[in-house]
């Protein structure tokens, strides 16, 4: 009887009680736009791993997001090593409340693979794992020179396919960003959750449930004034 690869995989974890994330949520990017051309470059370091960023404003209403993750995570004690690459594309609409409250929505799509490798003295188990996710994100907050602070709620469609073997997940994600600096280069923390809307699923028990990270955001528009 032929075993498909996921689950060759999932039964050591549920054995060892120790499973790697099956989802781990990347920083959520929050431009919170003023105006037209400007641009942000940002990197983010947290529960997600590490988070790059770039955001572009390419009319007064309408914005862009490049964003990308790589986490690894590697334990001797467990045997257990996990690499995690994603990319994603979100363009999106933002708009100018007054002259400090902000309101923006981004809806994009990411691809990613996950490698797991897992040793102990009865087994070596190595699996590659794809995955692809489409996301909306909605965002209210504020900003000036010096702070920059919004909520954000993302809906995400997470989906993990390993040969003929597909696995989806539906999760909601409220974090809390909060940016202090100057006009010019702002530290950016963040704070969440992720919580797995179908709790009898499985495959995804072992997800990420935290969002929380600490970044430095360039606005090189405001420092070459372009």
């Amino acid at each position: 009887m032929h075993i498909p690869n996921l689950f060759i995989y999932v039964i050591p974890c549920i054995l060892l009680n120790s499973c790697t994330s099956a989802y781990v949520p990347n920083t959520i990017n929050t431009p919170l736009f003023n105006e037209k051309g400007e641009i942000q470059v940002a990197i983010h370091s947290g529960t997600s791993g590490l988070d790059p960023q770039l955001s572009y404003a390419i009319t007064n209403h309408i914005g862009l997001q490049l964003n990308g993750n790589y986490f690894m995570n590697a334990s001797n004690v467990s045997g257990k090593i996990f690499d995690h690459y994603y990319a994603e594309i979100a363009p999106g609409y933002y708009s100018k409340i007054n002259s400090i409250f902000r309101f923006e929505t981004y809806g994009g799509f990411g691809l990613g693979k996950m490698e797991v490798e897992r040793e102990n003295e009865l087994w070596d188990v190595n699996t590659d794992i794809n995955l692809n996710r489409i996301f909306i994100q909605s965002s209210i907050g504020l900003t000036n020179d010096i702070v920059d602070t919004s909520f954000t709620t993302r809906f995400a469609v997470v989906n993990l396919n390993q040969n003929s073997v597909k696995r989806t997940g539906l999760f909601i994600e409220p974090v809390l960003t909060t940016k202090v600096g100057y006009k010019y280069v702002k530290a950016v923390f963040q704070f969440g959750f992720s919580f797995d809307l179908d709790t009898n699923n499985i495959y995804f028990r072992n997800s990420q449930p935290l969002l929380l990270s600490i970044g430095i955001q360039i606005n090189p528009h405001k420092i070459f004034n372009l």
